[in-house]
């Protein structure tokens, strides 16, 4: 894979599928992120809202996840709530949640206040790996490109910094150089 840095200036590279992005832009934003034992970033009491994103033609349901204090996982389906569990493995960035008959363990991609993806853990061989979830009031209306680009952001900002603080540093570099000649 290209760096990348080298591509920040550029617009976000093109791939096919929401989870190519994701392999893409991940491991280059991780670093920026929290961590899922830092809760308040993703449970409230009351209800934190996260919506669903999918890259699938026919996926035109509002799905709202929320990861309720006292470990209670709601899931709305176009208003439609199935009840469950969500609970952390200690000392892991690994959540198990438990949605009617089904149990899942997610290892977590990347969170902050507006973005929580968890990987499924394991080699899946099937077509979504990830649970891709925006803060609702952050990225509803948008679609799966859409967030995707508002992702990429966290890229470019977080490069712009770098470079400006390089600048920063080359710039007291000469003036020190240019003092010390005279």
């Amino acid at each position: 894979m290209d760096n990348l840095l080298q591509t920040l200036e550029v617009d976000l590279p093109q791939r096919e599928s929401l989870d190519e992005f994701l392999e893409l832009i991940i491991p280059e934003i991780r670093k920026w992120g929290e961590d899922l034992y830092e809760t308040e970033y993703y449970s409230q009491q009351g209800g934190k809202p996260w919506l669903e994103f999918r890259d699938e033609d026919n996926f035109h349901n509002t799905v709202l996840h929320f990861f309720n204090e006292g470990s209670e996982y709601l899931k709305s389906t176009d208003g439609n709530v199935i009840r469950g569990k969500w609970r952390l493995l200690e000392n892991t960035n690994k959540m198990i949640i438990e949605s009617g008959n089904n149990t899942e363990l997610f290892e977590l991609a990347f969170l902050n206040s507006t973005f929580f993806i968890l990987r499924k853990h394991g080699e899946q061989q099937r077509r979504r790996k990830y649970l891709v979830l925006g803060y609702e009031p952050a990225t509803s209306g948008l679609e799966w490109l859409d967030y995707v680009e508002l992702l990429f952001n966290i890229v470019r900002a977080n490069n712009r910094k770098v470079q400006v603080t390089t600048a920063a540093i080359i710039i007291v570099i000469l003036i020190v150089l240019l003092l010390s000649v005279f």
